[in-house]
């Protein structure tokens, strides 16, 4: 076999050669992220600047933006646990069709409480971040799609389209917004023109959702915690089947009733339970300090117009999708613990900078160096989430850390809210920064011991889960010794 040019193992390092091979519907949700993102970053960019022209009060804004997130939880979470049974594709169209409604009405009321409304039953990313059901069906989507060796590559080329769309958005919504105010525009009249092309993206994106094709659908596959012989579905284990084929078809039934939860296997729960403890200081730190935010102190403290905000935010967004273009290739050289931790963990040293400088110049310079490494631990973390989890677990897992997240974000803005008010806004950056390195040292300490096999995605037990897993075994193999062969085939293909 011909050694590969230079070019090509570049290629291949860099995700570009998996991102060429990959199928149409991996296409379709990298591009209809990169859109969302946009009209997030648009929307973000102004969203505290219109509540304040309004004449909300910075308590009033903080309040605002938690309680969006709180109201997103519950539907989310809803929609998340429903999407494999409803229908993936019709989940996001749903979602695609929330954002529309949400920027209708941005776009026409004032009213602090109908806008609240709105935030929380539609769609409005109160942080530039996520929200809604997008992402979780989403990486539940892309994991379906690739396999273990190329899943980092598609997950860092997911975390790519975002930033870049974030950082389009907000280069786009600035100098818009401020050209229209140089025709003769009001703020209030400019900023809602925004949330006009907002509603418009989400039409937009529910129109190419509609392009996904049925590949992206869950399996009819859905695993019980506990494996049976009749439980197994697949062509290839049939001739081991020893029961009647009447018996098989009663226990489907109430598996599909069951509840999501019930689903993710012991050995799972206890992987999320430690990660749901780690997010929630993650974000909690995030909803403290959102792009919103951000936007927002930079306005206030140095008075810059619009335009010249939107550029500094967008380039800052650049720089960020620059870094995640190498986040899969260090992953695959040191680990994905480790790209995450050794990635997040200096970008939370310099969000604690960025607001002590008096000059403008340093002030851009640690957001900028601070969001060139930011979002590189994205990929590697979707990519570890995939590997730790089986894949009939994957979207109520992903549903889970999300609305964990979303929930302990939600209290942020209206901390930072109220030290805004108090003249201490740059406090929430220090705090903000010091919760960001406690979650990093804590995954580096519970998960740096836990390796993933590259080849088949399969993760490394621990020694007490691996007896575990033995015992169970012996008792199944007791019992029937085609059960205990059963469950390690189903094991060996849910890995693969």
């Amino acid at each position: 076999m011909p050694a590969k040019t230079l070019r090509e193992r570049i290629s291949s390092e860099l995700g570009f050669t998996t991102l060429a091979n990959s199928s149409k519907d991996v296409y379709i949700l990298l591009l209809t992220r990169f859109i969302r993102m946009f009209a997030y970053g648009s929307s973000t960019l102004i969203l505290a600047l219109y509540f304040a022209a309004l004449g909300h009060s910075d308590t009033k804004i903080g309040l605002f933006m938690t309680l969006t997130l709180i109201g997103d939880v519950g539907i989310s979470l809803a929609l998340t646990f429903v999407a494999d049974s409803l229908g993936r594709r019709n989940i996001l169209i749903m979602g695609a069709l929330l954002m529309t409604a949400s920027g209708v009405v941005f776009a026409t009321f004032s009213n602090f409480w109908i806008l609240l409304a709105a935030a929380v039953v539609g769609v409005i990313s109160p942080s530039g971040n996520e929200i809604g059901p997008f992402r979780a069906v989403e990486e539940s989507t892309l994991a379906h799609l690739s396999d273990a060796k190329t899943r980092s590559d598609i997950f860092a080329f997911y975390v790519i389209f975002g930033t870049m769309g974030t950082a389009g958005g907000s280069l786009v919504c600035g100098w818009a917004t401020q050209g229209l105010q140089n025709l003769g525009w009001s703020d209030i009249s400019s900023f809602r023109a925004i949330f006009w092309i907002y509603a418009v993206i989400g039409l937009v994106k529910a129109g190419m959702n509609m392009l996904l094709s049925k590949r992206c659908e869950a399996e009819s596959e859905l695993l019980p915690a506990r494996p049976t012989v009749e439980d197994d579905n697949s062509d290839e284990e049939q001739p081991f089947i020893t029961r009647p084929r009447a018996n098989p078809e009663p226990p489907a039934k109430p598996q599909k009733k069951a509840s999501a939860i019930s689903q993710i296997s012991p050995a799972s729960r206890r992987t999320l339970t430690k990660l749901c403890g780690l997010f929630f200081f993650d974000s909690l730190a995030s909803g403290m300090i959102t792009s919103a935010l951000i936007a927002f102190f930079m306005k206030r403290k140095f008075g810059m117009p619009e335009g010249q905000l939107g550029t500094i935010m967008s380039i800052a967004q650049f720089c960020s999708s620059f870094g995640n273009i190498f986040a899969s290739a260090l992953g695959k050289r040191i680990g994905l613990v480790k790209t995450m931790v050794f990635t997040h963990l200096p970008s939370a040293i310099f969000l604690m900078l960025i607001p002590l400088p008096s000059s403008l110049i340093l002030s851009v310079i640690f957001l900028v160096l601070r969001s060139s490494l930011s979002s590189m631990d994205q990929a590697p973390r979707s990519a570890f989430l995939s590997a730790v989890v089986l894949p009939n677990e994957r979207t109520a897992v992903m549903g889970v850390v999300n609305t964990v997240k979303t929930m302990s974000q939600s209290s942020g803005p209206l901390i930072t809210g109220s030290l805004a008010n108090g003249g201490h806004f740059w406090i929430a950056f220090v705090i903000g920064g010091a919760l960001k390195v406690g979650y990093d040292l804590g995954m580096l300490s519970m998960f740096v011991g836990l390796k993933l096999e590259g080849d088949d995605g399969r993760r490394t037990r621990a020694p007490d889960q691996e007896a575990q897993d033995a015992e169970e075994d012996n008792e199944l193999g007791q019992l029937s010794p085609t059960v205990s062969d059963d469950r390690h085939d189903r094991e060996e293909r849910s890995a693969r």
